[in-house]
């Protein structure tokens, strides 16, 4: 119980704890204590307003070196933030926009976070493996503004040819364990939920929230503004709040 009352205030310890601000800001942004990674992460992020046709050049030459594995044909836009990318894996031909986070603060794995060749990531979609991870198959289209969040070793997985519209809220690890009464709620530790599982080819409409524990099948489809709580049947296509199913795909009115 001890560490799971700990854990909502990691962040909080890394970047206020003991050993100065420096190694707290190696440990929260970097993800490495190695001089040498500092200074390259820290020529690499002079880059990340660098404008134009000069800009996107110079990053796609020099950010590949910073993730555990880049793919060829990956494009940076202009105000992406990175934290732990030697947690990151990008395939190939990977677009990432205009203000995008892309965040593996898990030090329990090398892959905090995964995208998959031909994934499309629109401006300001934050990717969040803060102590758990993301998986986004081939060929995933996410749109702007979406998070994706997975904590506390509840994963996130996105299967191949999912389409996510903007404003999108995903999250493995979403609520915090609310038994104890001696405490605050806040000290208590992120529940265990299972995570998400987004099944190969679905379509998530604007502002869909999908919460921890839930498995929507291939080729489901939530409507926009659904609130998706219980699993989803293959070919189903749910709406509302909470979303339920309202037909089958394929199945005749």
């Amino acid at each position: 119980m001890a560490d799971s009352k700990q854990e909502p205030y990691k962040t909080h310890q890394m970047a206020t704890g003991g050993g100065g601000a420096l190694k707290g800001y190696q440990d929260l942004i970097v993800g490495s204590r190695s001089w040498g990674r500092l200074v390259y992460f820290e020529l690499c992020m002079f880059l990340t307003n660098c404008p134009g046709a000069l800009g996107l050049f110079l990053r796609k030459l020099m950010w590949p070196r910073l993730f555990a594995s880049c793919g060829q044909g990956v494009m940076f836009a202009t105000g992406v933030v990175l934290r732990h990318p030697g947690r990151i894996r990008l395939g190939e031909r990977v677009v990432v926009s205009e203000g995008c986070i892309l965040d593996g603060r898990n030090p329990d794995t090398e892959k905090a976070l995964v995208l998959g060749d031909d994934v499309n990531l629109a401006n300001d979609v934050m990717l969040s493996a803060k102590m758990g991870s993301i998986e986004i198959g081939e060929r995933v289209g996410i749109g702007a503004k979406t998070i994706i969040h997975s904590a506390a070793g509840n994963p996130v997985k996105v299967e191949a040819d999912v389409v996510i519209g903007p404003q999108c809220y995903i999250v493995g690890g979403g609520n915090y364990n609310t038994d104890r009464l001696d405490i605050p709620i806040g000290q208590q530790g992120i529940a265990q939920d299972g995570g998400v599982v987004i099944g190969q080819g679905v379509w998530l409409g604007a502002k869909v929230c999908v919460l921890g524990g839930v498995s929507m099948a291939a080729g489901g489809i939530a409507a926009a503004g659904a609130v998706v709580t219980k699993d989803v049947p293959h070919n189903a296509v749910v709406a509302g709040a909470p979303a339920k199913v309202i037909k089958t795909r394929g199945e005749q009115d």
